[in-house]
């Protein structure tokens, strides 16, 4: 039997969407289509996986393509079968579109045309003006008609005003015939993209959880979004009536998978069952360990050649010794559609050819899905094999085999333990929905206190990474409640937990009172937490309540000891984590991003999806407080999208105000703008103060950096104010310098004057390396007298304490009143040293500041490139004279070594920059600048940020 492993995307819908996430692959399709209306020919292929949107792309060319008519032509599974009916297709109608066959004349030659009178066709075709050609699904023509089409392409271009667009599936033989001509490949929607597709197809309000999970389930297919939004109801899009379960069935994924299961060979199908079962709990992408994918396939009794059948026929691709479906919905649809029979033995072969001893957890989880239910013993030993400690089963994997321990156990107790053991591991691996789901199943089952206590600690949990915090809080309490008389290890998780929720909220006294009440538990019964190495729990819980106190004489030792037990080799994220806060704590900032960035590293290597985005922000925080703020910015950039991968939107929101600071001495306006407000709608609606403050404190730095003073000191008031109506603890007196510069230049010195003496007591604390210099630079502002004596002890205390951003801003305001003082050659000696500091650390907006008061000092700024082109940093003077020679986003990318991500953000910037709208204007800036400026090895004066 022969297959044709091309792949179609149903079902077509009545009302088609916009394209979404796809700037970079329409700015190649523009270039394309921009060519025959300069006289010369566009060629483009578009290749992506089944259902990422090929035609929808084409759709779209034929659309905005104005300059002339459109020709398409589409291939079917039948023309693979009628050698030369492709080329036959395409060669008629392009001699429909000139005379004389095209006006009742002579008759076009019989049979497959050559590649010389189709090269004459398309040139007859497009000789009255410009004319778009678009081929879709390419690889199901016949054989004789790619390669005619591919050679005609590749050796001549299409000559004349003539654009081409050619479409084929990614991986499949036919597509291979293509290789070498200028092609884009489309992947997976971004989450962003697509829920941008699910808002642009439904005709109806669209609730955030039915987004979040649709685009989750979707996995970036568009086909498959599509599918779902149609299937359901307004009611279900829009919360108000349950989803189906499952929401991606075997009827959904059919619809956009061809050829399904039933259509494959029965060694393929057999074949590719195999791995979709081995891949199951895979955390990268749905692959599968190929050694062990062929000794399954050997003792299952296929032939050899099986594994290469389907690899030629695009079915399967390899990597690294790893084997994965050609894409994660034939993965999906070929386990879906699969008799549970044909299920478990698939299982079956796989625990057969897994050793014991190397994976045990992998052998019994596959063995377990093999047998039908109950199987008491086999549940008991997978459940105790998934909870065993001192061994490093991915969470996912831990979760996959506590599930089927519960399916298989009889008991209603064990089975609920089970299930809550497996949420907890779903909420370690980054799955919360699944997660839920879990928990729902065992709230049903009921169960006793401590049983329940543990679901509700799971379920606060959950809710402290996405969902109110003073929700959370309360639930936390309640589980803690639940399980003291039971468990006092996750009794003093929950009041840990519970704590951290009210730390996020800024409740100082529920804060404390979690902590207290650990501490009156541990001393009761010797608890240790459960996520901390012996006593390091007491010495943590002990730091942080002093601290609350205000009492950090008290807390310093104490945190001091936690930091020294996270040296140790053993060390898990949960202490490290701890261990990262103590050292901000105490002031200890180069230990804190140290043990933040083990953290980070321990999470990688457990696979704990929902610790690293936590890591990321620790991490993150401790760069920004450290005055590495490039860092901070790459670090909460990663953290965010881990964030969102993990559906943790309130460390998102933490990560966006972290951004939103580190941009606001970059410089970046639009983007701390940006960050900030989506920082404060998380936080508006989840009670996140501390969020909310940093992403106060950004805006407001950023109004200092232009010089909008009031405005500054209007929104660093609430940031500052203490009591139930002020800011966050945490925040509040960190911001205070920035309250004192603000109201000092706004003409408010009382308020100023409160500040400063506030201030004046946290220095005195030893607490922030920065502060002594931060006060006396505070005091300088306040006593112009002594002003100069004041700057100078601030300079002195900057040698001292890492930080060149806030030594720069010191050098700034005493540049300043230098100049105010009539003393023009000191004023420009320190603005001009500010003003180097501040390029040196990619603070633009300030640097700006500095140049300007330069100037006033009647000294001339280093010198700098001319024109326009001054006001971009080094990378992004780079990469606008690349753009202005014709380099696409992606060519910029691969010349400097950078994400097409990363590219796409800094030409927005240049963009805003210069107040250019298209590629054109910002080429006339980039030819007007001074010769040096054009000349890609000149050495830019500022540095890359």
């Amino acid at each position: 039997m022969t297959v044709d492993p091309g792949m179609t995307v149903g079902p077509t819908l009545e009302r088609p969407s916009r394209v979404h996430g796809r700037d970079v692959e329409l700015r190649s399709v523009a270039a394309a289509l921009d060519a025959p209306r300069h006289g010369g020919g566009g060629l483009l292929l578009v290749t992506a996986d089944p259902g990422l949107g090929r035609t929808a792309l084409l759709d779209h060319a034929a659309a905005s393509f104005t300059a002339g008519p459109v020709l398409r032509t589409a291939a079917t599974p039948g023309d693979s079968g009628a050698p030369g009916s492709g080329l036959r297709a395409l060669y008629d109608a392009l001699v429909r579109r000139r005379p004389p066959y095209g006006a009742g004349g002579d008759a076009a030659p019989a049979g497959p045309p050559a590649a010389g009178p189709l090269a004459a066709a398309l040139r007859a075709a497009s000789a009255s003006g410009p004319l778009l050609l678009c081929v879709d699904d390419a690889h199901l023509w016949d054989e004789p008609s790619r390669r005619t089409l591919a050679a005609l392409l590749r050796d001549t271009r299409p000559a004349g005003p003539v654009a081409v667009l050619v479409t084929a599936v990614r991986r499949h033989p036919g597509s291979r015939d293509f290789a070498g001509l200028p092609s884009v490949v489309l992947g997976p929607l971004s989450r962003g993209a697509a829920a941008a597709v699910v808002d642009d197809l439904a005709t109806g309000p669209v609730d955030a959880s039915v987004r979040e999970e649709l685009v989750t389930e979707a996995e970036g297919n568009p086909a498959l979004l599509a599918f779902l939004v149609e299937r359901l109801s307004a009611a279900q899009l829009a919360g108000r009536a349950p989803l189906p379960r499952p929401l991606v069935d075997a009827a959904a994924l059919t619809r956009v998978v061809r050829p399904g299961p039933a259509e494959l060979p029965e060694e393929l199908d057999d074949l590719l069952l195999l791995v979709a079962a081995a891949s199951q709990d895979d955390p990268d992408g749905g692959t599968a360990d190929a050694a062990l994918v062929q000794d399954a396939a050997r003792r299952s009794g296929l032939p050899g050649s099986a594994l290469a059948a389907a690899e030629a026929a695009g079915l399967i691709g390899w990597a690294g010794g790893r084997i994965a479906c050609a894409t994660p919905a034939l993965r999906r649809a070929v386990y879906a559609e699969a008799p549970p029979a044909r299920r478990r033995a698939a299982h079956g072969a796989l625990a057969l050819a897994l050793d014991a001893g190397r994976h045990p957890l992998a052998r019994l989880t596959h063995t377990a899905l093999s047998v039908r239910g109950p199987d008491p013993h086999l549940a008991a030993a997978l459940a105790a094999e998934a909870t065993r400690d001192g061994v490093r089963h991915p969470p996912r994997e831990r979760s996959s085999a506590l599930v089927r321990a519960a399916e298989l156990t009889v008991g209603t107790g064990a089975r609920v333990e089970r299930l809550t053991a497996a949420a907890e591991q779903a909420r370690l691996a980054g799955a919360p929905r699944r997660a839920r789901e879990l928990l729902a199943s065992a709230r049903a089952a009921g169960g006793h206190d401590a049983v329940r206590g543990r679901v509700e600690l799971v379920d606060g949990v959950l809710a402290l990474d996405d969902g109110p915090v003073v929700d959370a809080h309360e639930t936390l309490r309640a589980a803690a409640a639940l399980l003291a008389p039971y468990d006092p290890e996750h009794t003093t998780a929950a009041r840990l937990a519970a704590a951290d929720a009210a730390w996020a909220a800024g409740d100082v006294a529920a804060c404390l009172a979690s902590l207290d009440a650990v501490a009156v538990s541990a001393s009761g019964d010797a608890a240790t937490p459960p996520e901390h190495g012996a006593g390091s729990g007491e010495e943590y819980l002990a730091g942080l309540r002093a601290a609350l106190r205000g009492r950090l004489d008290l807390a310093r030792a104490p945190l001091r000891r936690t930091v020294e037990r996270a040296g140790a080799e053993d060390a898990d994220v949960a202490l490290l984590l701890r261990a990262g806060a103590a050292a901000l704590l105490i002031g200890d900032v180069a230990a804190s991003c140290r043990v933040s960035a083990r953290a980070l590293a321990a999470a990688r290597a457990e696979g704990s999806a929902a610790s690293v985005p936590r890591a990321l922000e620790y991490l993150a925080y401790a760069e920004l407080r450290a005055g590495r703020h490039a860092r901070a910015r790459a670090h909460a950039e990663e953290g965010l999208r881990a964030a969102h991968r993990s559906g943790q939107h309130n460390v998102a929101a933490h990560l966006h105000a972290v951004l939103a600071l580190a941009l606001s001495v970059e410089g970046d306006e639009p983007g701390v703008a940006a960050h900030a407000a989506s920082a404060l709608d998380t936080a508006r609606r989840h009670g996140l103060a501390q969020a909310a403050a940093l992403a106060q404190w950004a805006s407001a730095r950023t109004d200092l950096s232009r010089g909008r003073v009031p405005e500054a000191a209007a929104r660093l008031r609430p940031v500052v104010r203490s009591g139930a109506r002020g800011g966050h603890f945490a925040v509040r007196i960190l911001a205070l310098p920035c309250y004192v510069e603000a109201t000092a230049f706004a003409g408010q010195p009382g308020a100023a004057r409160a500040a400063v003496e506030e201030f004046a007591v946290w220095a005195s604390l030893g607490a922030d390396p920065q502060a002594p210099a931060q006060l006396a630079r505070c005091r300088a502002l306040l006593d112009p007298a002594e002003a100069g004596d004041w700057y100078e002890r601030a300079l002195y205390r900057h040698e001292v304490a890492s930080g060149e951003f806030e030594r720069a801003r010191t050098l700034l305001l005493y540049g300043k009143w230098l100049r105010r003082q009539r003393r023009p050659r000191e004023a420009g000696d320190r603005l001009r040293e500010a003003l180097i500091a501040f390029e040196q650390c990619g603070a633009r907006g300030w640097a700006e500041q500095a140049d300007s008061e330069l100037r006033a000092a009647g000294s001339a700024p280093r010198s700098r490139p001319e024109g326009d082109l001054s006001r971009l940093t080094a990378q992004q003077l780079r990469i606008a004279r690349l753009v202005a020679e014709g380099a696409t986003n992606r060519e910029v990318a691969v010349r400097l070594s950078l994400s097409p991500r990363t590219v796409d953000h800094h030409l927005r910037n240049v963009f805003a920059a210069l107040g250019v709208r298209s590629r054109v204007d910002l080429a006339r800036i980039v030819d007007r600048a001074h010769p040096a400026d054009s000349d890609e090895s000149a050495e830019p004066t500022r540095a890359h940020p």
